[in-house]
């Protein structure tokens, strides 16, 4: 019974799961890899199968699948853990139970693999939103109605941006005014800048409106969302305007192509999730620097699992229709730090109230860490408009 038993695993093992059944080589068969005599389909010495993996194209792509997400059992195992048992998948983790689970570098390149596709998907989503919406408001254009209805939109935004420019460049003087160093010719001068850049924009605008009242509608659309003269007066137009001529520059290209500057971010945005892992890390190695029983790599193996649920539990939502995903999104905000707390509680076994506060420095110090990660990467993103 034993023997047939034995049979029964080895011929399961033999076969793969594209149908495609492996035999093993005659006794004696030099492994390719390392010349040890074979005695069966493995390498006694080095494990390596003695399989010659040819296989059909169907069954190449099934492997390829399965190497990258690992599908067995361990994978049933490991997500509801994820989501619902963390500090034991924790626990699991930093004392070397790893065989019931997928391993936690894989599940986080795995979980950092799929929350970049859902943000691909999600911006492609949104561009395709933003093109219905464009040519729905090219066709009310096309309109007389449409474009009358066009021309008091600009109209009515350009007194807005015209007299809100006008109000903040009144305040920035008479603050500079007020000040014991400030120099009043210097004031004055930004302030008429500040006002003729809002009056040329306020001029451009109405100029705008009267081509659509005539029914010339210019091709590069005459809705206005962010006029010159704010950004101008957001950068004081003075001397400073010139020192950061690029970034005023990347906002205007930003606001006239958002397309292509979401493009670029997202291009970027895999380099900021990769540094969240040793930020994470470290302040858990911080937060826990009175217990030596753990060490560097027990925290990069708890940081991996705090972030592949991020990931995974953000990803679900950047996939969920529109009108669901702000819920599922602010859900998930509400969610990570009640796991963090799970996590550190059932991982480390830290009290109710240490488990608590060190839940409340890790999370500012990771909230505040993405803040700035997040402010660097708007910021090479502008640069490289």
């Amino acid at each position: 019974m034993q023997g047939e038993l034995e049979a029964a695993v080895a011929d399961g093992l033999a076969k793969s799961p594209g149908g495609h059944k492996a035999h093993a080589p005659p006794p004696g068969t030099p492994c390719a890899n390392c010349g040890a005599p074979l005695a069966g389909l493995y390498c006694h010495d080095c494990g390596q199968s003695s399989d010659n993996h040819k296989r059909s194209l169907p069954h190449l792509v099934w492997e390829i699948i399965e190497d990258l997400f690992h599908l067995d059992g361990r994978l049933l195992r490991t997500v509801p853990d994820l989501f619902l048992r963390p500090g034991r998948l924790a626990r699991d983790y930093m004392e070397g139970r790893v065989a019931r689970h997928v391993p936690p570098f894989r599940a986080f390149l795995v979980t950092l693999l799929l929350y970049m596709f859902a943000a691909e998907h999600a911006i492609h989503q949104a561009q395709a939103q933003t093109e219905k919406q464009e040519a729905a408001h090219a066709a009310r254009l096309l309109t007389p109605e449409g474009r009358a209805a066009e021309a008091a939109s600009v109209r009515k935004e350009a007194v807005q941006d015209r007299d809100e420019a006008l109000k903040e460049a009144a305040a920035d003087r008479k603050e500079a005014l007020a000040e014991k160093d400030g120099d009043p010719a210097e004031a004055q001068k930004v302030f008429d800048k500040t006002v003729a850049a809002a009056q040329a924009a306020y001029a451009q605008s109405i100029g705008r409106a009267a081509k659509l009242d005539s029914g010339q509608i210019e091709a590069a659309g005459s809705q206005i969302t962010l006029s010159d003269a704010k950004i101008d007066a957001a950068f004081k137009v003075g001397d400073r305007t010139s020192k950061a001529g690029w970034l005023k520059s990347g906002i205007k290209k930003a606001i006239s192509n958002p397309e292509y500057f979401l493009t670029v971010m997202f291009g970027w945005g895999h380099r900021l999730a990769v540094l969240l892992l040793p930020i994470v890390g470290l302040t858990l190695a911080a937060v826990y620097r009175n217990k030596p029983q753990y060490y560097i790599h027990d925290h990069m193996l708890v940081a991996m699992d705090l972030l592949s649920f991020a990931f995974l539990i953000n990803a679900l939502g950047l996939v969920l229709p529109e009108p669901y995903m702000g819920w599922w999104l602010g859900f998930a905000a509400l969610w990570t730090p009640v796991n963090l707390f799970q996590t550190l509680r059932g991982g480390y076994g830290s009290g109710l109230v240490g488990a608590a506060l060190k839940t409340l420095m890790v999370w500012l110090v990771t909230v505040l860490s993405f803040g700035v990660l997040l402010l660097i990467l708007v910021l090479v993103t502008l640069s490289q408009l």
